[in-house]
C-alpha cells in the first residue's frame, strides 16, 4: 500500500471523528449514562471463587458427593460457644438440637449435623468448650450467597444461653465478595484524586489533566455495563472488578496522555487545530491503536485456562482496554477539536510561580534531545555494554526468590483478622481435632461387595502418608471414604497422597477431591495450557511490533526486555507475601504459599502493560529513524520526548495499582502492589537504561528485516513518517544493503488530514 493510500485513510478518519465533535460528545454522554444503569449492581452478580478447573476429576467428584452425599462436603458451619459450661452439659445440649432443627427447617439446606447428633470428635473443640453445626446450602454460588444473607442474622449471635458464629467455605467467599467491593469503593476515592493532581502536575493545565480522567471514567463505565451482561452467560470472579478499575484508569491515562501531550507539540509549532488533530492521529493516534492490541492480546490469552478466575479477568481486561482505546481515539479528538489552545487554559502551576511559557512539558531543547532524559540516553549509550550487564544482573537477582515459589490455594486467611468467617476458620484450625479443611474423599461409583470395600479402605489405610480412613457410606451404587492426611492441607505430601489415591487399584470406579486434589487438578490445568498462552502472546506481539516497525530484532527485543522486567515483581511476590516479609506492615497473614492463579494472571496484566510503554518509545524512536536516518540520535530523541511523559503514565498507574493493593484482601492486595512494582521496575529501569543500552550494541541493525519481510512491512505495516535517503540506502555499514533496511517515503507525510 502507497504512503499515498495510508495517509488518506489516516485523513478520512480524522474527518469522521472531528466532523461533528459536539454531536460526538453528546452520545457518548448519553452512552456513558446509559452505561452506569447497565452496569448498576454488577459486583453483587459476581462469585469469589473460579479457581477449580471444571473438567477436573476433582470438580466431577465434588459435585456427585454433594448430588449422592450432602452431609459430606458442608459448606455452613456454625461454631457454637457454651459459654463456660461445656458443650456436654444438658441445657447445652437441648439448646443446641433446637439450633439444629431450625436451621434443617429452612430452605436451601442440606445436609445438617451436629456434634450432639452424631457425637463425632471432629466436631468437638479439644477443650469442650465449643461444638460445631455443619449443613450445605444448596444451589449456584449466587444462589448460595443470597441463602447465607438471609438466614445468618437468623442465627448469628446469643441463642439462649449459647452463642453463635457464621463461618465454612460459603462465608468465607461471601465475605470476601463484601470485603472486595467495600475496598473497590475507597481504592477509587483514593486514585481519582491523585491521579488529577498528578495530571495537573505533569500538563499544568487543568482542562488538559482533566481530559484523561474524563477517558477513564468511560472506560470504567462502560466495562462495567459489559461485565454486567456477561455475568447473564457465565460466571465472573469479583476480583476482575479491581482490574477494571486500574487498567480503565491507567490505560485511559497512558493514552490520552500520548495524545493530549502529541497534540500540544504540534500546537506549540504553529499547526493549525484540525492539522494538528490529524498529525495526532496519525502518528500517537496509530501507537494507541497498536498499544492497545498489545494489551488485548496478552490478557486474552487468559481465555485458554479453564479457570473462570483467570477467565474473568480476560473478559474485564479485553472490555476495558478496546474501550479505553476507542475513547482516546473517538471521543477525545473530538474534545480537542473543541478545545483547540484552549487546551493549555487554566495552568494551575502559575499559582505557585512555576507556570511554564512553552505549552509542551519536558520537551528539552529544540532539537528534542539535549533535555534531562536526552542527557541519559547519551549517558546510557556511552557506557551501553556497563549498563545492559548490570542492569540485566540486577533484575535476575531481583527475581531469584521465585524460584522458591510454593503453590497454594486461597482461603480464609485472604480476610482480615477480624472477618467473623476467618475468626471461625481459625478457631476450627486452633481448636479442634484432625486437619480441618484437609481431608480427601475418595468417592466409589458402581457399587461393590463390603469385602472390597474393606480391602479399598485397608490398603489406602497402609500409604504412608495416610492418618487414618473413615467410611465407607454407602448408598445404592455410591460410596466415599474420607481420607486424612498426615501433613498439612495442601503440602506437597498431601499432594503426593492425592496422585497415590487416584493410582490406587480398586474393584469399582474412584475418583478424588479435597482441598490437595483441587490443587492439585488446577496446577496441572495451568501447566497444561501455559505453554499455548505464551506461544498466542509472543507470537502476536512480535507480528504487532513488526508491522509497528519494520524490524526483526526490535519486536525480540521488545518480548525479552519485558519478560525480564517482570523479574522483580516476581521476586517480590514470593519474598513478601509467600515467605511473609514485611506482612506485619502491610497487615496480612503470609500462608507460605502463593495461590496457583495469581503468578499468571500477574504476567498476562503487567506483560501488557510493559508492552504499553515500549509501544511508545519504540514507535517514537521510529518515527525519527524515518525522518533523519540516525540510529542514536533517533534513540536519544525518542527516549527525549517520550520518557517523562512514559514516567509520568508510570507514576499515575502506580498510584492506581498501590490504592487497589490497600485492599484488605490479600490476593487483591497482591495484584495491586505487585503490579505497581512492576509497572515502575519498566518505566525507570527497562525503558530508562536498559533499551537504549541495548539499542546502542545492536546499532543500525536494530533496523534490518530481510527482503521479503521487508515488503511485507511495505505492503501491510504502519509508517509514522517519511524515511530518510541513509535509510533506504543503508548499505555503507555492511547492515542493510537492499533488503537490510526499512523503507519509506519522503517527507513527513499530512495527505487527507
Amino acid at each position: 500500500m502507497s504512503e499515498v493510500n495510508r495517509g488518506s485513510r489516516v485523513g478520512g478518519w480524522t474527518r469522521f471523528v472531528t466532523a461533528r465533535p459536539r454531536l460526538s460528545l453528546l452520545v457518548a454522554l448519553v452512552i456513558t449514562a446509559l452505561a452506569v444503569f447497565a452496569g448498576s449492581g454488577v459486583g453483587d452478580r459476581m462469585g469469589s471463587g473460579g479457581w477449580e478447573d471444571p473438567a477436573a476429576s476433582s470438580t466431577y467428584a465434588t459435585k456427585a458427593l454433594e448430588r449422592e452425599f450432602p452431609a459430606s462436603q458442608p459448606n455452613l458451619l456454625l461454631l457454637v460457644d457454651a459459654g463456660g459450661k461445656g458443650v456436654d452439659d444438658p441445657a447445652v445440649a437441648a439448646e443446641a438440637r433446637r439450633l439444629t432443627e431450625r436451621l434443617a427447617a429452612e430452605d436451601g439446606i442440606v445436609g445438617v449435623g451436629s456434634y450432639w447428633q452424631t457425637r463425632a470428635p471432629a466436631l468437638r473443640a479439644e477443650d469442650g468448650g465449643e461444638a460445631l453445626i455443619a449443613a450445605r446450602i444448596v444451589g449456584t454460588e449466587k444462589e448460595a450467597g443470597e441463602t447465607l444473607e438471609r438466614i445468618a442474622p437468623e442465627f448469628r449471635g446469643t441463642q439462649g444461653s449459647l452463642d453463635v458464629s457464621v463461618g465454612g467455605p460459603v462465608a468465607v467467599r461471601h465475605e470476601m465478595q463484601a470485603t472486595i467491593q467495600e475496598d473497590l469503593l475507597r481504592a477509587e476515592l483514593i486514585a481519582l484524586p491523585v491521579t488529577l493532581v498528578l495530571l495537573v502536575m505533569v500538563f499544568g493545565s487543568a482542562i488538559a489533566a482533566l481530559l484523561p480522567l474524563g477517558i477513564g471514567i468511560v472506560a470504567i463505565l462502560g466495562t462495567n455495563a459489559v461485565l454486567r451482561g456477561i455475568t447473564e452467560i457465565t460466571d465472573v470472579s469479583v476480583f476482575a472488578q479491581n482490574l477494571t478499575t486500574a487498567l480503565g484508569l491507567g490505560l485511559a491515562v497512558d493514552y490520552a496522555l500520548f495524545i493530549v501531550r502529541r497534540f500540544r507539540e504540534e500546537l506549540a509549532e504553529g499547526v493549525e487545530v484540525r492539522d494538528a488533530v490529524g498529525t495526532t492521529l496519525r502518528t500517537a493516534g496509530r501507537t494507541v491503536l497498536f498499544s492497545a492490541l498489545t494489551v488485548a492480546v496478552s490478557l486474552a490469552a487468559m481465555m485458554v485456562f479453564p479457570q473462570y478466575f483467570l477467565r474473568s479477568f480476560a473478559y474485564a481486561g479485553i472490555a476495558v482496554v478496546l474501550l479505553a482505546a476507542a475513547a482516546a481515539l473517538i471521543l477525545l479528538p473530538a474534545a480537542l477539536m473543541l478545545l483547540g489552545h484552549r487546551v493549555n487554559s487554566f495552568d494551575l502551576r502559575r499559582l505557585f510561580g512555576k507556570g511554564r511559557k512553552k505549552p509542551v512539558p519536558g520537551d528539552g531543547t529544540a532539537d528534542g534531545t539535549s533535555g534531562g532524559w536526552g542527557r541519559t540516553a547519551a549517558l546510557v549509550m556511552r557506557r551501553a555494554p556497563l549498563f545492559a550487564v548490570a542492569t540485566a544482573t540486577g533484575l535476575v537477582l531481583l527475581g531469584l526468590p521465585f524460584l522458591g515459589v510454593k503453590f497454594g490455594t486461597a482461603d480464609d486467611r485472604q480476610l482480615p483478622s477480624s472477618a467473623e468467617a476467618r475468626v471461625v476458620q481459625e478457631d476450627i484450625r486452633s481448636g479442634f481435632p484432625g486437619s480441618p479443611g484437609g481431608g480427601l474423599e475418595v468417592l466409589g461409583e458402581g457399587g461393590a461387595t463390603a469385602a472390597e470395600y474393606a480391602d479399598y479402605r485397608d490398603r489406602v489405610a497402609a500409604l504412608p502418608d495416610v492418618l487414618r480412613v473413615d467410611g465407607p457410606v454407602v448408598s445404592g451404587d455410591h460410596a466415599y471414604f474420607t481420607v486424612l492426611p498426615r501433613g498439612e492441607a495442601v503440602d506437597q505430601d498431601t499432594q503426593r497422597l492425592v496422585r497415590e489415591l487416584r493410582a490406587e487399584p480398586a474393584a469399582f470406579d474412584t475418583s478424588v477431591t479435597g482441598t490437595a486434589a483441587v490443587l492439585v487438578d488446577s496446577k496441572d490445568a495451568i501447566g497444561d495450557r501455559l505453554p499455548l498462552a505464551a506461544g498466542i502472546i509472543v507470537v502476536v506481539t512480535l507480528l504487532l511490533v513488526f508491522l509497528l516497525t519494520g524490524s526483526v530484532l526490535i519486536p525480540i527485543q521488545a518480548v525479552a526486555l519485558n519478560a525480564l522486567s517482570l523479574t522483580a515483581m516476581f521476586g517480590a511476590v514470593v519474598w513478601v507475601f509467600q515467605d511473609g516479609h514485611l506482612s506485619g506492615f502491610l497487615g496480612f497473614t503470609p500462608t507460605g504459599d502463593i495461590e496457583t492463579t495469581l503468578p499468571v494472571l500477574m504476567f498476562c496484566v503487567a506483560f501488557g502493560l510493559s508492552m504499553d510503554y515500549g509501544v511508545f518509545l519504540i514507535s517514537r524512536i521510529k518515527e525519527e529513524y524515518d525522518r533523519g536516518g540516525d540510529h542514536e540520535r533517533s534513540v536519544i530523541f525518542g527516549l527525549q520526548r517520550t520518557g517523562g511523559l512514559i514516567t509520568a503514565a508510570a507514576v499515575i498507574l502506580a498510584v492506581v495499582m498501590v490504592a487497589i493493593g490497600t485492599s484488605r484482601v490479600t490476593n487483591t492486595m497482591m495484584l495491586g502492589l505487585g503490579i505497581a512494582l512492576a509497572v515502575v521496575m519498566d518505566a525507570m529501569v527497562v525503558r530508562s537504561l536498559l533499551v537504549p543500552a541495548v539499542m546502542k550494541l545492536t546499532g543500525r541493525a536494530t533496523w534490518w528485516a530481510p527482503g521479503p519481510l521487508r515488503r511485507f512491512h511495505d505492503r501491510f505495516g504502519v509508517s509514522e513518517g517519511g524515511s530518510h535517503p541513509a535509510a533506504v540506502a543503508g548499505g555503507t555499514d555492511g547492515t542493510g544493503g537492499s533488503d537490510g533496511a526499512v523503507s519509506g517515503a519522503g517527507e513527513r507525510d499530512k495527505v487527507g488530514v
